[in-house]
């Protein structure tokens, strides 16, 4: 049992048996006994709350609070005992009195803290209901009290007479305070609520029994009477305690927020003030009833007209929520069907024009920066179309990162018109987590009358016309009868493609990597197929830009990876490892899990790191310096070889290649090509060879289609040589039996005719 816990304990003994003595005892032993236990057992009550109070400091005002209600309390009641101990005069107001009528706004006000600490924010309304229960409460309880009230002394008594009745009415308004505090939405009272409110009980009951007997003149100092405030003290002391010793404790759950409970409070405090007033015409009550009870009923009119309001009130923010995107604020897709409908079925046609608006690789912002970001981002991109359109348009959020536009008197001309200039508006960067972020827009358009006779059709039109946009990197396209039977056969390989994903369909072909000085081979690099049932083996050309407009890229990205592995720990197994290398593109280099999934996938296959080489683009690198210096340091601390792809061919600064960690740059086939008959094509790569060696880092020339190029590509130093001319792309089984049969480095494979020689990577 904890400190705490034991003086809680003995102040209940000390209570027990000064309630004890005040039955058994009488005269002067009683006096010592009875009075000087309680005493003790009331100061006991004050020092539980100030060790609680000490426990929690200033995090807790309603604990200090509390206590310096219990002090006040016990210091007004240890007057009154020491008083009547003394043999003197009853008075019936004294400087206790002031004392333990202090007790009551300190208490008040440490129930509204309380409640602040625990549900902040609460409305006017549910306080509102607080006080009608209070009024409804003291309108009854001045009846219960009518005897003292009618019976009032005249002259100088009237206000011992206040403060008699003040006691009683001021622990119902607790009562009915600590009830308003259960009508709140979203506090869920404790059991150590409970304890409280049986503390106020009995200091009501004690105070209520003690006006009466003052009333009839039967009080007599030093009874049972007396162990009332004890106990009442105790019970406030001991929920003090509890809620120091829960500071901190996980909140408990909110109850829903129903209100019911609320409500009953008023209704409950209504007829109790309709009660007063019939009780009125029935017999003499005091003024302060009659008048409490009118209160009453006016507060809780004003409780009635508050709450018509606020239903009105929410009834228009449902129907504001219905009909208003919540991000953006801009008007919703309900709103389009609603006021398209208006405008497309009106008596006298207009041509008018739909456009549908999908932001460009929206999915990158937010698996880059965020959510957060991405939500900020479309806030943005809102306000900034509005700020391009006539006050007639309407413009809408449908969902995700796609918008429409309906304008209204617009033809085909211009329609395209302000297609451009949203898509001009969008193209300068956003301020966004201190990051200006460029982004475009892809729009379809779909024209009425020409393209449906209703809304459902535009729209359909407009996403098959902006989906055209998107595949052509236009930027925007207006709608014709030709692109239904492109929707339709898009639509169908997206499925295939899901299909194939999961149905072995993709299969990945392997082109070596020679060794320009010793023409040896120790590397590879995987290309992916698609063996399509109906149409062949098809080249990635044909479908990989439809598979990151899918969002299928990082499905892809696994299976390939899944199968280079598993072809590698196959030759390592034979006693021929290799390294193979496989393409990222820049959307599946947004996964920060990459790194991971990676270092997973090549322990389940007992491969080491350097089984496996990524081959990224510049794009990637320059797109988002910070997040490729993240991803590609992460692979590298995997033991994961990276290779910059395609070098040479972007726009982009060299100093990625101090910052980085690149271990191969691959020489574009648009340098090694010309290198023939071009001498400032020879010479650009033997710079960037020179570049890359003293840098520390393997240069391999793609595209090598003759023995020239390979001779040349030999004297300037290349590491290593990979073309048609060494051996095209062939499944692996193909690849084993090149190895194992062919010529020296430099001459034709034996193989050339199994891949077409228009064939794409």
């Amino acid at each position: 049992m904890t400190f705490h816990g034991g003086l809680v304990w003995a102040m209940g003994l000390f209570l027990v048996v000064a309630v004890i003595g005040s039955l058994a005892l009488h005269g002067g032993t009683r006096t010592l006994v009875v009075d000087g236990l309680g005493i003790v057992a009331v100061w006991m009550s004050a020092g539980v709350c100030w060790l609680a109070a000490s426990r929690v400091g200033f995090r807790r005002w309603e604990v200090l609070l509390s206590a310096a209600a219990v002090t006040s309390f016990a210091a007004g009641l240890t007057y009154y005992i020491a008083v009547v101990a003394a043999g003197g005069p009853l008075p019936l107001v004294s400087p206790a009195d002031v004392a333990t009528l202090l007790f009551y706004p300190l208490m008040l006000a440490a129930l509204v803290v309380a409640v602040l600490h625990r549900s902040p924010g609460h409305a006017l309304s549910v306080w509102l209901d607080s006080a009608v229960g209070s009024l409804g409460a003291a309108s009854v309880l001045a009846v219960l009290l009518n005897p003292v009230l009618t019976s009032a002394p005249k002259g100088s008594w009237w206000l011992a007479n206040v403060v008699t009745v003040a006691f009683p009415m001021l622990d119902l308004l607790l009562v009915a305070a600590v009830a308003g505090i259960a009508s709140l939405r979203g506090i869920r009272m404790g059991s150590r609520w409970g304890v409280l409110v049986a503390g106020l009980l009995a200091f009501a009951g004690a105070d209520i029994v003690l006006a009466l007997q003052r009333t009839e003149g039967t009080f007599v100092a030093g009874t049972v009477l007396d162990a009332g405030w004890g106990i009442g003290l105790a019970l406030v002391a001991i929920w003090v305690e509890g809620v120091a010793r829960y500071d901190g404790a996980p909140a408990q759950e909110a109850s829903p927020p129903t209100g019911a409970t609320a409500l009953a409070v008023s209704v409950a405090a209504t007829v109790a003030g309709l009660f007063v007033l019939v009780a009125g015409t029935q017999t003499h009550l005091s003024r302060l009833a009659v008048v409490l009870a009118a209160v009453t009923l006016l507060a809780a009119t004003a409780r009635t007209q508050l709450g018509f309001r606020l239903l009105a009130r929410m009834a228009d923010l449902r129907r504001q929520d219905a009909t208003t995107d919540e991000l953006t604020g801009l008007p919703n897709r309900r709103v389009l069907y609603a006021e398209g409908y208006t405008r497309l079925m009106e008596p006298q046609p207009r041509c008018q024009a739909l456009l549908m608006l999908d932001l460009d690789k929206f999915k990158e912002v937010n698996d880059s920066l965020g959510h957060h970001a991405g939500d900020q981002l479309l806030v943005q991109v809102g306000a900034r179309l509005a700020e391009h359109l006539r006050a007639g348009d309407l413009l809408v959020r449908l969902g995700g990162d796609e918008f429409a536009v309906l304008l209204p008197d617009t033809d085909h001309h211009q329609a395209v018109e302000v297609a451009v200039k949203l898509r001009a508006a969008l193209a300068v960067p956003f301020d966004l987590q201190n990051i200006a972020l460029h982004t475009s827009a892809s729009v379809g358009i779909a024209l009425f009358p020409d393209d449906g006779p209703d809304l459902s059709s535009l729209l359909r039109k407009a996403d098959i016309a902006m989906y055209k946009a998107k595949a052509s990197g236009y930027g925007h396209h207006v709608y014709s009868a030709a692109d239904d039977a492109d929707d339709a056969a898009r639509l169908t390989t997206v499925q295939e493609l899901r299909t194939a994903l999961t149905s072995d369909q993709l299969v990945v072909y392997y082109q070596p990597k020679v060794d320009v000085r010793t023409g040896e081979v120790h590397d590879v690099e995987a290309l992916v197929r698609w063996e399509h049932p109906t149409r062949g083996l098809l080249y990635p050309d044909a479908f990989l830009e439809l598979v990151e407009e899918a969002g299928l890229m990082h499905a892809m990205t696994r299976v390939v990876l899944g199968i280079a592995m598993d072809q590698a720990a196959v030759w390592r197994a034979q006693g021929q490892p290799m390294t193979v290398a496989v393409n990222l593109s820049a959307s599946s280099l947004v996964d920060t899990d990459l790194p991971n999934e990676v270092a997973s996938m090549l322990a389940a296959r007992d491969l080491p790191p350097d089984a496996l080489q990524l081959e990224v683009t510049e794009e990637f690198l320059m797109a988002d310096r910070d997040r490729a210096r993240d991803i590609l340091t992460r692979l590298r601390r995997h033991g994961v070889q990276i290779s910059v792809d395609d070098f040479g061919t972007g726009y982009s600064s060299l100093s990625y290649l101090r910052d980085l960690p690149i271990d191969e740059l691959k020489i574009d086939r648009s340098f090694v090509l010309p290198m023939v008959d071009d001498a400032r094509a020879a010479s650009l790569v033997g710079s960037t060879i020179a570049l890359a060696h003293s840098l520390d880092l393997r240069v391999v020339a793609e595209g090598v289609e003759n023995d020239i190029a390979y001779t040349k590509l030999t004297a300037l130093g290349c590491d290593q040589a990979q073309g048609f001319h060494l051996c095209r792309p062939v499944p692996a089984a193909d690849l084993n039996h090149w190895l194992s049969t062919r010529r020296p480095a430099g001459q034709l494979t034996d193989i050339p005719q199994m891949v077409p020689s228009a064939a794409h990577d």
